[in-house]
C-alpha cells in the first residue's frame, strides 16, 4: 500500500520527518544539551540523555555509576568539550560513623584506582595531592 504525502493519516511525522526535528538535540531547561539516544540506561523516560554524560561515558569507556556525576570545569553548561568535564563522585552520608566513612573510603579507592581519574588535562599533580 501506498502512503500519501498529503493525508495527515498516512504521513509519518516522527523523527526526521517532523517539521520540528532537530537532528535529536535539543536544551534542556537549564541550559544542558540533551541527545535522543534509544539504547541508553538513562533514556528510559524521554529517550534523551544530557551530551556531558554521554561525553565522560565515552571517556571512561563505561556508564556512569549511580553516584557519579560530569562536572563543566568553567561552568558553561553547553560546553560539552572532554577537556572542560571532570568526573565526580557524590561524598558519602551525612552523619556517618568512622568506620562506615573508612570502609566507604577503602571502596572508592579500590573502584577507581585501576582508572585513570585524571579525565581532565587541567589537573595536575598537585591537585592530585
Amino acid at each position: 500500500m501506498n502512503r500519501s504525502l498529503t493525508c495527515s493519516g498516512c504521513r509519518i511525522n516522527a523523527n526526521q520527518y517532523n517539521s520540528h526535528w532537530k537532528g535529536g538535540r535539543t536544551m534542556h531547561k537549564r541550559g544542558y544539551v540533551m541527545l535522543r539516544v534509544t539504547n541508553h540506561p538513562r533514556a528510559v523516560k524521554s529517550m534523551y540523555v544530557f551530551e556531558h554524560i554521554l561525553v565522560m561515558e565515552a571517556i571512561l569507556g563505561r556508564f556512569l555509576l549511580k553516584h557519579e556525576t560530569v562536572h563543566h570545569l568553567n561552568g558553561v553548561r553547553d560546553d560539552n568539550r572532554p577537556e572542560n568535564l571532570e568526573l565526580w563522585t557524590k561524598p558519602q552520608p551525612t552523619g556517618i560513623r568512622v568506620s562506615d566513612a573508612v570502609k566507604w573510603a577503602r571502596m572508592i579507592i579500590e573502584q577507581y584506582d585501576n582508572e585513570d581519574t585524571n579525565t581532565s588535562p587541567t589537573t595536575t599533580e598537585d591537585d592530585l595531592r
